[in-house]
């Protein structure tokens, strides 16, 4: 498959990589700092309140936030981590994440540059249908004891949560949302770094015909079947999420895949392999499994939705030669709202040094995140003082190395 790997290459992957984040850079930070407010300005009453349940009333408000929050893959995934963990149901939380990952304009964008309208059509139509079957068996899949199980998990039982809402009116109040900004981005940061990294060097180090074998060609529908359940795998195995896994479906559709294959990845950007070992870090492994193949299984019926419904109509697109991936800079829409979009991080970053609220937040000594001291998962209490920690791992690290560290100092 890959006989030889150059330099040239290797510089061809890391630029791939790169441009992949650029394009979703600006969806980054807005979905991050959203998440950060909500959990620091939304109350758990309210927003039980809002998406407490998943009737048609929540899972249409949960489809409008997630519409209008405009989030990529992480960001979507950490907002519905804030929305659960602040009292709204599971179900309708996962509903908010596939709203906001595909019902969004920027996403329409990339699908009508990068593959024709017809693509960017079909997302917003196939959006609607996964939220639909996703409410059809959420409240089956999702039970009353898995997910309290995940809800203990993120420190949301009644004994452990002993967070007031922030001011939204004072800096303490911001600067406390963006201390949830930076600590959510903390959390992934790897994750982020591992889904580019490897999306970038798939992209330029797999033949598109090595992709293609793995699809079935000229069978009628049992093609269609295939190839929109092989899409969401492909999407999983490749670790490309959000825009950018467009390019890597315009490299698909270019070599001969079925329409509703392309949609189902297109879709899968929720079950790329990073944001699988996300969903294990908040839920569990238990509910995370649950997760991976419950959207497995609705995306690839959506997918294959999508497709029966645009050759009902022949609307399935002939043009198989896309532009796939932009090869330097542009001073387009997508620089423009990056360029705003690092200002506001600037302020973020800027806002999470400042004091806020009650002194509610340490910084791990191990990893240096931003952790609130109430949910802190482990803390513990040496010679130095008392430490919060972001996890076991690192109050375990912070333990086994404090003999040659006995005077750590915090680092954000």
């Amino acid at each position: 498959m890959i006989a030889f790997v150059s330099l040239a290459d290797i510089g061809d992957s890391l630029r791939e990589a790169f441009f992949m984040f650029w394009e979703t850079l600006w969806a980054l930070i807005l979905g991050f700092t959203l998440s950060g407010a909500v959990q620091a300005f939304v109350s758990r009453e309210r927003m039980q309140r809002v998406m407490g349940d998943h009737r048609a009333g929540s899972i249409a408000r949960a489809s409008g936030f997630g519409m209008v929050s405009s989030s990529c893959s992480y960001a979507a995934t950490a907002m519905a981590k804030s929305l659960f963990r602040k009292g709204a149901d599971f179900t309708t939380a996962m509903i908010f994440m596939f709203a906001s990952t595909n019902l969004v304009i920027e996403l329409g964008i990339v699908l009508v540059v990068l593959l024709g309208w017809q693509f960017a059509l079909a997302e917003f139509v196939g959006g609607p249908i996964m939220i639909v079957l996703l409410a059809l068996v959420g409240g089956f899949v999702f039970g009353p004891r898995i997910v309290n199980a995940a809800r203990n998990r993120v420190n949301l039982t009644d004994e452990q949560e002993h967070v007031h809402t922030a001011d939204a009116s004072t800096r303490a109040g911001w600067s406390d949302a963006a201390k949830y900004t930076m600590a959510d981005l903390g959390m992934i940061r790897r994750e982020l770094v591992i889904g580019y990294l490897v999306a970038g060097f798939l992209a330029v180090l797999v033949p598109v015909e090595w992709w293609n074998n793995l699809f079935l060609h000229g069978h009628g529908f049992w093609t269609s079947l295939e190839n929109a359940i092989i899409g969401p795998f492909i999407a999983f195995i490749s670790c490309v999420c959000s825009i950018g896994n467009v390019p890597l479906a315009a490299a698909l559709w270019t070599g001969g895949i079925a329409f509703g294959g392309v949609i189902g990845f297109i879709f899968a950007d929720l079950i790329a392999l990073p944001l699988v070992i996300i969903y294990r870090k908040y839920y569990g492994t238990r509910l995370a499994l649950r997760l991976f193949f419950t959207f497995w299984a609705v995306m690839s019926a959506a997918g294959l939705i999508v497709e029966g419904l645009f050759t009902l109509f022949d609307a399935v697109p002939t043009d198989r030669s896309p532009s796939i991936v932009p090869e330097h800079f542009a001073w387009n829409y997508t620089t423009f709202l990056n360029i705003a979009f690092l200002m506001l991080f600037g302020v973020v970053f800027w806002l999470a040094r400042r004091p806020g609220s009650a002194d509610r937040f340490a910084t791990d000594p191990t990893c240096g995140m931003q952790v609130e001291k109430a949910i802190a998962p482990a803390h513990c209490l040496d010679a130095d003082g008392e430490h919060w920690f972001c996890s076991d791992g690192c109050r375990d690290r912070y333990v086994a190395d404090s003999g040659r560290h006995p005077a750590r100092e915090n680092r954000l």
